[in-house]
């Protein structure tokens, strides 16, 4: 297990990411198993929270992490207003979510899935895609 430490430096994680690729498969390990050794705070993380500008996100459903490659969300439906905190920030911030989206990804594998996600779940998606994005809540 190579869990990585959280990254906080606002600068770095405001820039966008690159598109992942094979090559990137050791940096989602990593980010699997800095999620699973952070399980008592976080809900998600993406690559740039530790420091690896890759669009690799990662997040639990159920009692299993699951890693995105590449995540794009194509549909949305559902907005609301929350509240939410992050790892790489102090407290929290209001933000703009939806309870259903739609996404495609590629798994570990490197092939291309598309998924719905609702609920708390999609919440900590978007969250990690705003990430990817440079967007910090």
């Amino acid at each position: 297990m190579t869990a990585q430490n959280i990254i906080h430096d606002q600068l770095f994680l405001s820039q966008k990411s690159t598109s992942a690729n094979r090559a990137d498969l050791k940096i989602a390990e990593d980010l699997r198993d800095t999620l699973l050794a952070n399980r008592d705070k976080a809900a998600g993380l993406a690559a740039n929270m530790i420091g690896k500008n890759k669009r690799i996100i990662a997040f639990y459903v159920g009692p299993l992490p699951l890693v995105m490659l590449n995540p794009r969300i194509i549909r949305r439906s559902g907005e609301y207003l929350t509240s939410e905190g992050c790892l790489s920030l102090n407290g929290e911030r209001k933000t703009k979510r939806y309870k259903t989206i739609t996404v495609t990804y590629q798994n570990m594998s490197l092939e291309t899935k598309t998924q719905e996600f609702t609920g708390f779940i999609a919440e900590v998606i978007q969250h990690e895609i705003d990430h990817c994005e440079g967007i910090l809540i």
